[in-house]
């Protein structure tokens, strides 16, 4: 009964990736024969409370799916939100993440993140989540990712987010209307018009 049910954590860790704790026991299995396992070499730990198996190649969204994890509350955004969404070929070296008013920032980890605050409907507006190795990713929608590259210019560069533009735009990616949408949510419309107009014409 015990070996059966190691393995069964073993097929789960196979068939979601990422493991915590509550997966187990969501399935009716005591956590303890994810730390059984950890501690026989078969899975290893990943960061809190997330494990894998051992030796398995993780994936390019690992970053992102362990960011996600251990702040659930927050929102990929920005220079990572690029990454993703395949607009930008750097590899930003780390977790950008908008979190809501005066939440609490994450703990320090081997992860480093790049806070940014925002409230209201300029944080929840345009975010899409994902499923990536059985966690939820949030993150921002791409025309959301583009205006909010001009919301932060003096963080990133006014130089990042023209050429999110550019490519958005060129490959319909996005259209004008949710653009001038989140300009306005944002309240970068007036920075944004002469660029919006620019890459319409």
């Amino acid at each position: 009964m015990e070996y059966s049910k190691r393995q069964q954590v073993i097929e789960l860790a196979r068939h979601i990736g990422i493991l915590r704790p509550r997966d187990i026991a969501r399935r009716g299995l005591p956590p303890e024969y994810l730390y059984q396992l950890a501690r026989l070499g078969i899975m290893e730990q990943t960061g809190r409370g997330m494990y894998r198996l051992a030796g398995s190649v993780p994936g390019e969204s690992q970053s992102l799916v362990e960011a996600c994890a251990r702040v659930p509350h927050g929102v990929i955004c920005l220079l990572t939100a690029l990454r993703f969404h395949g607009i930008t070929t750097q590899t930003p070296s780390e977790i950008w993440m908008a979190l809501e008013g005066n939440t609490r920032r994450p703990a320090a980890s081997d992860l480093s993140f790049r806070i940014i605050r925002a409230s209201g409907t300029m944080f929840s507006a345009g975010i899409e989540e994902h499923q990536i190795d059985g966690v939820t990713v949030r993150i921002y929608n791409l025309a959301k990712t583009i205006v909010d590259c001009f919301k932060y210019r003096n963080k990133i560069g006014i130089e990042v987010g023209l050429e999110a533009l550019r490519e958005g735009w060129s490959t319909r990616r996005v259209s004008m209307t949710d653009l001038w949408q989140y300009a306005k949510i944002d309240r970068v419309a007036n920075v944004m018009r002469p660029y919006l107009e620019m890459v319409s014409v």
